[in-house]
């Protein structure tokens, strides 16, 4: 029973970065917006003085929505090869289905890369995206959607016996 949610939660992560890719790209035009937004560090005036100067290039804005859209697909490639992998093993002995899980691990360890690297300590504390209410619901989510995925990555890689 353990190993089917192992595999479940595999396959939600995935999900969850898969969604969120192809929301930004059936929204290409409004994720650039949002990302421009915070990169320009737009109505920041908590903290008037900013470690970096705002980034308005279009170009940059641009590399930037496509780094974070790279991640989250990584993130639902990554997980869905460990959901499979796992699948595979999920009658195998412990040793074998221990091994499977490589995978699935590393997804949601992308997923903590993206939306803690990228969004909590790139966009919260370096752009400064918390002082807007547009930044701040990012930064709320990014943190449910990093905690989440931590959590399961944590369950997953318990050892089976």
């Amino acid at each position: 029973m353990i190993r089917y949610l192992k595999i479940l939660f595999a396959i939600l992560v995935g999900l969850q970065g898969l969604f969120y890719f192809i929301s930004n790209v059936v929204n290409f035009a409004n994720a650039k917006g949002a990302v421009g937004y915070v990169l320009s560090q737009a109505d920041a005036v908590a903290y008037s003085n900013l470690v970096v100067p705002p980034i308005t290039s279009p170009i940059l804005v641009t590399i930037a929505l496509v780094i974070i859209m790279a991640g989250e697909l990584s993130i639902g490639l990554l997980s869905f090869k460990g959901a499979f992998d796992m699948w595979g093993k999920r009658k195998a002995d412990a040793t074998e289905f221990n091994a499977s899980k490589s995978w699935a691990i590393l997804g949601a360890g992308m997923a903590i890369v993206v939306w803690f690297g990228g969004f909590i300590v790139f966009g919260a504390a370096l752009l400064q995206m918390w002082q807007t209410s547009l930044g701040d619901g990012s930064f709320d989510g990014a943190f449910i959607y990093m905690a989440t995925s931590a959590l399961l990555m944590i369950f997953i890689n318990q050892r089976d016996e």
